[in-house]
């Protein structure tokens, strides 16, 4: 698939929220899984703010060990905080020579191998539920092409979710998010379970859970919810029953 086809098809995917089973922890994971393919950065993540100057708490979402090393240092300082607070992109940043505002931020992504960090704001007009942080561990920064591209995917992702139907008002959007962010618990802990279950890694036990959600469309919490009880999948909600069939004794008697 072209870079050019999986841009356009991260378009629609951020503008189809005006489902019945919209997810919004799968939509926001879904948004940092294409941004991490289409950019060719080492880490993606988004930061939610529930209203007030600080940023809240990392989106749900199945970080790499080094990007989780980086999350709770990125709420208090860095570029995703400065973008959520100025509502402006953040323009790629060596770390090596990084704001000393940064310090603590910066000293933890270089120890973990990233180079460069930059930031958008997810944002809609005066609007700001927070920010997409963008780490690379290369030689180079964040072409500025792909930056105001990441600005765009970040600004249809705010629109997206401000016309989802279960969140139609900025106080109805800060609800969601923020249970959608006390969820986290709940998916690390169906994370755990399913990959000792199955034997497998923890990433490829998230990705089994969202197919599975996928699937049998199902809310990624309430796959997740079932995981931490049960310790599996749960099963797919049964098919409704077929029509009854006439037999040709039954017509004739009516």
């Amino acid at each position: 698939m072209s870079r050019e086809h999986k841009i356009a098809e991260t378009f629609v995917e951020l503008a189809d929220t005006l489902v019945a089973d919209f997810d919004v922890i799968d939509f926001l994971q879904q948004l940092t899984v294409r941004c991490r393919d289409i950019f060719a950065v080492a880490d993606v993540a988004v930061l939610l703010a529930y209203p007030g100057p600080h940023l809240y708490s990392p989106a749900p979402c199945d970080p790499t060990p080094a990007l989780a090393e980086v999350l709770e240092l990125a709420l208090r300082e860095g570029p995703a905080l400065d973008a959520y607070r100025t509502a402006e992109a953040v323009t790629p940043g060596n770390l090596a020579r990084a704001p000393a505002a940064w310090r603590d931020f910066s000293a933890s992504a270089r120890e973990v191998g990233y180079t460069y960090a930059s930031a958008v704001p997810l944002r809609l007009r005066e609007e700001v539920l927070g920010s997409l942080l963008l780490l690379r561990a290369t030689d180079s920064p964040l072409p500025a092409d792909d930056l105001t591209l990441a600005q765009a995917f970040a600004d249809a992702a705010t629109i997206g979710l401000l016309h989802a139907h279960t969140v139609r008002r900025v106080e109805t959007v800060n609800e969601q998010l923020h249970n959608a962010l006390h969820s986290r618990i709940v998916i690390e802990q169906a994370k755990g379970a399913l990959a000792a279950r199955h034997n497998t890694s923890l990433h490829d036990a998230f990705a089994l859970m969202r197919r599975h959600a996928s699937q049998h469309r199902l809310l990624l919490t309430t796959v997740a919810q079932h995981v931490a009880d049960t310790g599996d999948l749960p099963r797919p909600p049964s098919a409704p029953p077929s029509p009854r069939r006439h037999s040709n004794e039954e017509t004739q008697a009516e």
